[in-house]
Formats: structure tokens, C-alpha cells, sequence
């Protein structure tokens, strides 16, 4: 089972659907709803934490979920849950100013493999609140 854990964003329904498409059992809690032991009982395979319009300090289980998960199953970030994933590994986070939501933005890129197929300059897309 894939635990989606919602930080009440209206994308979160858009990520289920799209795991359930590929045949999984999705769960999806609130992340102010649910503890680390409720997760611990819940025996989730995945971890999935969602987008959500706080910061990972104010996401409710993010956090502590990622560090007592760390290592033991996958878990995926999108957005929030990315940044919550980098706070609980020790990583900073800072306000990006102004936020920017659908900005482009020249990407250049120095070949690493995740950028295989994709030019050493392009423009992308920002969204980010924080």
C-alpha cells in the first residue's frame, strides 16, 4: 500500500488517481491527522508526501515521518514534500523573493545523467510559494 499524506492541497486526488492507475492501493491522511506510530501500524510499502501551502516545519508529520521512514521504504516528495524530505535530512530552506508561480526561467545543466536527454540550456517552468 502507497501512503499519501495530504497537506491540503487539491493535487494530492490528481497524485492518488495516478498511482491507483498504475495499480497500486493508495491510503491518503491528513498529515495532521496521523502520528509516526499510526504510519508505523498502517505498514505503508511507499511513502508519498503531497504538495501543500506551508512549510515543511508546519506540515504536520512530514518531518518526523521522513526521518523514522528514512531508508526503511521509498518515499517521494512532490513540491512541499520535497522540501520537507531535505529539512529532515538536514538540509536549510530559505524564502525564495517574490514567490513565483509559472515563471520561466533559463536552466543550464553541466550533462549529469538525469539530464541525458534534455539540452544544456533550456527554459523551465517555476512554481514556488516559499
Amino acid at each position: 500500500m502507497i501512503l499519501l499524506l495530504d497537506a491540503r492541497d487539491s493535487f494530492v486526488h490528481t497524485l492518488a488517481g495516478y498511482l491507483r492507475e498504475l495499480g497500486r492501493e493508495v491510503e491518503v491522511v491528513r498529515t495532521h491527522q496521523v502520528s509516526v506510530p499510526d504510519i508505523r501500524s498502517m505498514a505503508p510499502e511507499h511513502l508519498v508526501l503531497s504538495p501543500g501551502p506551508c512549510t515543511p516545519a508546519e506540515a504536520g508529520v512530514f518531518v518526523p515521518a521522513v526521518q523514522a521512514f528514512h531508508g526503511r521504504i521509498p518515499i517521494l516528495g512532490v513540491c512541499l514534500g520535497h522540501q520537507a524530505i531535505w529539512a529532515a535530512l538536514g538540509g536549510g530552506l530559505r524564502a525564495a523573493r517574490p514567490p513565483l508561480h509559472g515563471g520561466a526561467t533559463p536552466v543550464m545543466h553541466g550533462g549529469h545523467s538525469l539530464f541525458r536527454e534534455i539540452p544544456a540550456g533550456f527554459i523551465g517552468a517555476r512554481y514556488h510559494s516559499l
